[in-house]
């Protein structure tokens, strides 16, 4: 088992359904009432350079539940590469903490985190990879649909770091990735290099359209974000004028299987990449999603923090 969760690219297969398995086995255990002291006596740190609700809360949530702590450094305590360098970030934490959390702008300052740290380092979000909102979204989809080799997942938008994770993740558990993007804002070539040697071992199918309707044409999933990220603010006009024909709407939806599943990571801009009609309806399984966030991560960090 990898040391540190950086990317779903590192883990293979098996890792990454060990992770699957023991989240279920963990929400499960908590449904019914089982104590969960796997982490008792630990601490995670967990750096944050973005806010979030999801994130904090479901790793706060999560720890508390295995026993241990949670100490949340906010952007001003810590600045990454300003205040102090990422290397030295990562040796200090490590000799206080059993496990670093990092919620960041650029990928690379989670990888010298990992580089640099004795301990688990987990990445909470980076601009290439949302490697627990991945694991949170296939247990999920495993829950509502009771497998996941040969489902179709549909991901409709800006080509991003949670598609990237999807990606990576459905490229090795056999799940077809379809995505539908406008010209400029599909998967990059070093991306889809990445994924096409774990496609190929799996059989998942890789796809790019600019059709958001072929792309939804017998899914089982379809998938959505924001069309602007965090540190894009600049881009949102232009993004928006871009992404207004890929709105995931009750009549996209009605292009895929009659059972599809919705899905969004959340935050929702509700009228722009998604309606209320669709995160509000019956295909809608967004707040199932969320919740998964913390038994996924749980998962994660009982098995590298133990």
């Amino acid at each position: 088992m990898s040391k540190h969760l950086i990317s779903l690219a590192d883990l293979t297969p098996t890792e990454l359904q060990s992770y699957l398995d023991d989240a279920i086995r963990i929400k499960k255990d908590l449904r019914a009432g089982k104590a969960q002291p796997l982490l008792a006596g630990k601490t995670l740190g967990m750096i944050f350079q973005k806010p979030s609700l999801r994130t904090r809360v479901s790793f706060e949530v999560g720890m508390l539940q295995l026993g241990g702590h949670a100490l949340y450094l906010s952007p001003n305590e810590i600045q990454l590469g300003v205040r102090e360098s990422v290397p030295d970030v990562a040796r200090v934490m490590a000799r206080y903490v059993d496990g670093i959390m990092a919620r960041v702008f650029a990928h690379a300052d989670v990888q010298t985190l990992a580089q640099n740290s004795s301990v688990p380092v987990i990445n909470g979000l980076s601009d290439f990879s949302h490697p627990c909102q991945g694991l949170a979204d296939y247990l999920t989809v495993y829950e509502h649909k009771g497998k996941l080799a040969g489902l179709k997942l549909a991901f409709v938008g800006d080509a991003n770091n949670v598609y990237h994770s999807l990606l990576f993740g459905g490229a090795k558990l056999g799940v077809h990735v379809a995505c539908a993007s406008p010209e400029g804002y599909g998967p990059s070539a070093k991306v889809l290099d990445i994924a096409r040697p774990f496609a190929a071992a799996s059989g998942s199918r890789i796809t790019w359209t600019t059709d958001p309707r072929e792309a939804v044409l017998g899914a089982d999933v379809i998938y959505t974000d924001v069309w602007t990220s965090m540190g894009q603010e600049a881009e949102a006009e232009k993004r928006r004028a871009a992404m207004r024909p890929f709105q995931v709407n009750a009549a996209l939806v009605a292009a895929a299987k009659k059972d599809v599943i919705v899905l969004h990571c959340l935050p929702a801009h509700r009228g722009e990449e998604i309606t209320d009609e669709v995160v509000d309806g019956p295909h809608s399984v967004v707040f199932d999603q969320a919740e998964n966030r913390m038994h996924a991560q749980k998962a994660v960090m009982a098995r590298l923090m133990a």
